[in-house]
């Protein structure tokens, strides 16, 4: 690492309360969206490690409120899991460390936001599920984590991005974004422009049952990809989730759609070989029964009933996502290349067709995995 980064991240770690002498930094993740660090810090005679992330002020246009909740759904996770786990939930939450202020983020006088927590030693993340486990582990964890904050009032919770899953604002701006798009980009994407529009019956799938009062507002993670779960390196059990900056009132139905998404394909969110992409049947099988572990009880009817229509409107949603962005220059994810963005929409389309084709096999499932619950 240059010497600059060095130097800066240095100064970002002094402001922390981390009595110890720094010995290196390194980069530590694939995130979209925040710069994430590992700080390794000598204590006398130990080393401890410590995740130092820089936020995203650009997505997250206020970061006092998305840490204010961050804060609040860490603390309320770890009293949670010390009561099951006792010692053992150390490394089953994220444990913040506390600015010199006693604030849980420090603000640089360049108008920076930086967080530190302890990292989680002795795991590791996958971008795919290669087996059936990974995928029931991986809709275990995110089941209990929604098990844990489930009396946490969702009016206690700010909205850290407003209309985030709100797919009707979503498709709102992909109609005025078209309309200001470069020809180039137009162009481009005409094909998924098209498959977009002719799908516009997914839109209000879950916002119509929440204005209605049909699905219940809830406090939930919002951001369910499976590489949002560590797993630990020794048993392969899911172990702690993270990535909380979208925990805020919501419905189950999105978390469950993100993790379907994510969860059962095995190729990557911007595989260019649309050959490979498709949802495997198996792997929903053991998401569903996963995440179905912890929370069959706490769902309602409405809820369960589009369980099999969660994964294809979050495909729908975060494949229109990447092409709004794509048309509007690629101001949102962070992107390799040019066509990156509209690459990874193609892939969530493909995924899609491929879940449509697999629906009443998907809804079988989900019914007998409630039937035996």
């Amino acid at each position: 690492m240059e010497k600059l980064k060095r130097e800066v991240l240095e100064a970002v770690l002094a402001n922390f309360r981390v009595d110890g002498q720094p010995l290196r930094f390194s980069p530590l993740g694939q995130g979209h969206i925040h710069d994430t660090y590992l700080a390794e810090i000598k204590f006398n005679d130990r080393i401890g490690k410590f995740t130092l992330q820089k936020i995203n002020t650009h997505v997250f246009r206020q970061p006092e409120i998305m840490m204010a909740n961050w804060l609040k759904v860490t603390q309320h996770v770890s009293r949670k899991m010390m009561e099951l786990e006792g010692e053992k939930a150390a490394r089953q939450s994220l444990r913040p460390v506390f600015s010199s202020g006693g604030e849980c983020y420090y603000r640089t006088p360049e108008g920076e936001y930086w967080r530190m927590y302890h990292y989680v030693d002795g795991c590791h993340t996958v971008e795919i599920a290669r087996t059936a486990d990974q995928a029931f582990e991986a809709g275990r964890a995110f089941g209990l984590f929604q098990r844990l904050i489930a009396d946490l009032r969702p009016e206690e919770m700010h909205e850290t991005i407003p209309f985030f899953h709100h797919t009707p604002k979503r498709f709102e701006r992909f109609l005025q974004v078209i309309r200001r798009a470069s020809p180039q980009r137009k162009a481009l994407a005409s094909e998924e422009i098209s498959f977009v529009l002719h799908r516009q019956s997914l839109v209000s799938l879950v916002t119509d049952g929440l204005s209605s009062g049909r699905l219940p507002l809830r406090v939930t993670h919002n951001d369910t990809k499976i590489n949002n779960v560590l797993f630990d390196d020794e048993t392969e059990r899911g172990l702690c989730v993270i990535d909380l900056d979208t925990t805020m009132p919501g419905s189950p139905l999105y978390d469950f759609g993100d993790l379907v998404r994510t969860a059962t394909c095995q190729a990557a969110e911007d595989e260019r070989d649309l050959s490979l992409v498709a949802m495997d049947i198996n792997l929903f099988q053991a998401v569903a029964e996963g995440y179905l572990s912890q929370t069959a009880d706490l769902l309602n009817e409405a809820e369960k009933e589009l369980l099999p229509m969660a994964g294809p409107l979050l495909a729908f949603t975060i494949g229109l996502r990447f092409l709004t962005d794509y048309l509007e220059g690629d101001v949102y994810f962070k992107t390799r290349y040019p066509e990156h963005n509209l690459v990874r929409a193609r892939t969530q389309f493909k995924l899609l067709r491929s879940m449509e084709e697999q629906q009443r096999e998907m809804k079988r499932i989900i019914e007998g995995i409630l039937k035996n619950s």
